[in-house]
């Protein structure tokens, strides 16, 4: 009697527990994926399932505001809705977004509510404290919990400024562990993926980053990932030949926030196939509405590039380096190649400013005006120290400075460098900066930075690096018969995962190139690894608005046939199509610009034949100008080897693509 008691107990126990906990659901606009939200009193939870699977367990939601959680209390639907909208995307890969979702808003006390939104291809939610005046936000939690202990590939942060745990340039390479055997005191970056059952993929990133920290990972207990955030910074110092300024002493919380301003969005991307992720638009949807009225100043296009090759030209009747001769011969190979913008990297400010010590070798008035009568634009590099004047707090009146000085003198922008932190106070600067270019018609190409979504807010943000590009292969060891690290896989891993939020300059277009038994890292005199026709891939593959070629002039008029297909090939286009793939295995996309079709596919070290489909190509015959891996592509010294030939195709033909080890295939079809 006594034990049925007992059961009968525990029952009513159970029914009250649940009874106390409110769930809310919402759908996708395709119905397939599906967000589950749970609330009971003192925490709020979120799951994702797509079809069949479960994408996230029950998560923790929370931010605690001034010592106080803001998320109590059982909390009330303040709006549901399936929305359907779009806007137009000027400096990207396609003209319009599509921005389709079903949204759900739920209001808790004190004002805070949490949105959350289910997309065909992932979730997403933010929480807004709906508190006025200013704040301390002490912490945020936002867990990943997975069902099982699946594989993922895991960008760790490394290579830390001066040891600070939260400076770093946010280039990785992706240690492929299950989620049990990542190293439990390493933070890592995002975007993260995870694979699913069924060939699924699930992505963590965080987007539409303003005033806030940027989202880091790290382990958390089983199979879930919890976020971490750089804390708000009290002191800093400079390191790193003077370039770097890195925190030295950090506050014990995140955030300085004013109330009423919504958190960033934490989301996870959800395909069923890998070449979905090719093609997904997440970062864009979830950044802030563009707020420039007029961007048809905004010029993106390619840019020849001194630093990798180290201004190393032959063949003149001068000394190659940091002058002005130097600088007009790359005017004169922008001109005749039809690209936009040259840039002058380090070398040509003073340590200490952008406006004092410049060095005397180059003279910028006279590049500029010799640039302007070649319609060859000039960018100038800076470190992010500099530009905010080593202003410690601020630094708006500096960039303010600095900016209209060289857009009065001509300089068409910037490439900001050694930002090397996401704290609060350098992701502030940073959209503070976008702001202050936009006023003054500059364009910005942030390094050591990853994508934060100011790029569609203000579009002259056309590119970050946050990549372990190409310059890699100017320090890249040897380790037994090869190189230390895979470039060509990871130059077939980040179209999926890196390049999902936002863009990335990679710096391609090596012309010496290297088989993997025959690579080796020379600052001087740098080679890529895989062939050719893998580097050409990379200028339809990687989205760059302003796209770099890193090597010197002096091998591009050497390779003049490969120059001239890569000259044709824009930076921004109308559509693209993701035509199939396999994340860290191979890709291929195809990218339309007015009616022409620019068609690339990459592999990592295994040869492979695709069969693509072309059925993205409108009726009747078109004309491709194919740029393929030549037959002795894969031999230890001819990777350079390629073959340009012309065919005939149409929407119902299946093109066959042979690539090379470490190769790539580019068409050009009209």
């Amino acid at each position: 009697m006594k034990q049925t008691m007992l059961i009968a107990l525990l029952f009513l126990c159970a029914l009250a527990t649940f009874a106390g906990v409110k769930v809310q659901n919402l759908t996708s606009p395709n119905g397939k994926l599906t967000v589950a939200v749970t609330t009971d009193g003192q925490t709020l939870k979120w799951e994702v399932k797509s079809g069949h699977v479960q994408v996230l367990m029950p998560s923790a939601i929370q931010a605690v505001v001034d010592g106080k959680p803001v998320v109590s209390g059982q909390g009330s639907v303040a709006k549901r809705q399936q929305v359907q909208s779009s806007f137009a995307a000027p400096v990207f890969y396609r003209q319009q977004v599509d921005d389709n979702y079903g949204l759900l808003v739920m209001k808790f006390q004190k004002g805070t509510t949490v949105e959350f939104r289910a997309y065909d291809d992932g979730a997403a939610y933010r929480i807004v404290p709906g508190q006025k005046g200013a704040h301390v936000v002490d912490g945020e939690t936002a867990e990943f919990r997975f069902a099982g202990d699946y594989q993922a590939f895991i960008p760790y942060v490394n290579d830390l400024r001066q040891g600070e745990r939260y400076s770093f340039s946010f280039e990785s390479y992706y240690d492929e562990q299950r989620l049990s055997a990542m190293f439990p005191d390493s933070l890592a970056i995002t975007p993260f993926c995870v694979c699913l059952p069924e060939g699924k993929k699930a992505v963590v990133m965080d987007c539409g980053v303003e005033d806030y920290p940027g989202m880091m990972v790290k382990k958390g207990d089983g199979a879930s990932l919890v976020a971490d955030f750089a804390p708000w910074v009290l002191e800093q110092g400079v390191v790193g030949r003077g370039l770097n300024m890195i925190a030295t002493k950090r506050a014990p919380y995140i955030a300085k926030h004013d109330g009423n301003s919504p958190l960033p969005w934490r989301a996870v991307v959800v395909t069923d196939n890998d070449a979905q992720l090719l093609n997904c638009d997440m970062a864009m949807r979830l950044a802030p509405a563009c707020r420039l009225s007029d961007t048809s100043w905004i010029r993106p296009g390619k840019v020849a590039w001194d630093w990798w090759n180290n201004t190393n030209v032959w063949g003149v009747d001068f000394e190659s380096g940091m002058n002005t001769t130097t600088y007009k011969y790359y005017i004169d190979f922008a001109q005749k190649n039809g690209l936009e913008y040259i840039i002058i990297d380090e070398g040509w400010s003073g340590r200490e400013s952008l406006t004092e010590d410049l060095n005397p070798a180059i003279d910028l008035k006279e590049l500029v005006a010799y640039g302007r009568s070649r319609n060859v634009g000039i960018i100038l590099w800076s470190s992010w120290r500099n530009m905010i004047g080593n202003d410690a707090l601020d630094g708006t009146e500096a960039m303010e400075r600095y900016m209209k000085h060289y857009s009065d003198m001509g300089i068409k922008g910037f490439k900001v460098d050694f930002f090397d932190r996401d704290d609060q106070q350098v992701v502030r600067s940073a959209w503070r900066m976008a702001e202050c270019a936009a006023r003054h018609h500059l364009l910005l190409d942030y390094h050591g930075l990853k994508p934060i979504g100011v790029h569609r807010v203000f579009p002259n943000v056309l590119n970050y690096e946050g990549v372990k590009g190409l310059e890699n292969s100017k320090w890249e060891p040897r380790v037994g018969d090869g190189p230390e690290h895979d470039q060509p896989r990871y130059d077939v891993t980040i179209p999926y995962l890196r390049m999902l939020c936002g863009p990335l300059d990679y710096t391609p277009g090596a012309m010496d190139n290297a088989t993997r038994d025959n690579f080796f890292g020379n600052n001087n005199h740098p080679m890529s690894q895989g062939t050719r026709c893998h580097q050409v891939a990379m200028y339809v593959v990687f989205h760059a608005p302003l796209q770099m070629l890193a090597d010197s002039p002096t091998k591009y008029m050497r390779e003049q046939e490969t120059t001239d297909f890569i000259r044709q090939i824009p930076t921004t286009f109308d559509e693209s199509v993701a035509l199939c793939g396999e994340l860290g295995e191979y890709v291929a996309l195809a990218r339309r610009k007015g009616s022409t079709w620019y068609v690339a596919a990459m592999t990592n070290w295994t040869p492979r034949t695709l069969v693509l489909d072309l059925s993205f190509l409108s009726p009747g015959s078109h004309q491709a100008d194919i740029f393929c891996d030549g037959v002795n592509a894969q031999r230890s010294k001819e990777a350079m080897d390629y073959r340009h030939s012309q065919q005939t195709v149409s929407a119902s033909d299946g093109l066959t693509v042979r690539l090379a080890p470490g190769g790539g295939w580019a068409a050009i079809i009209r």
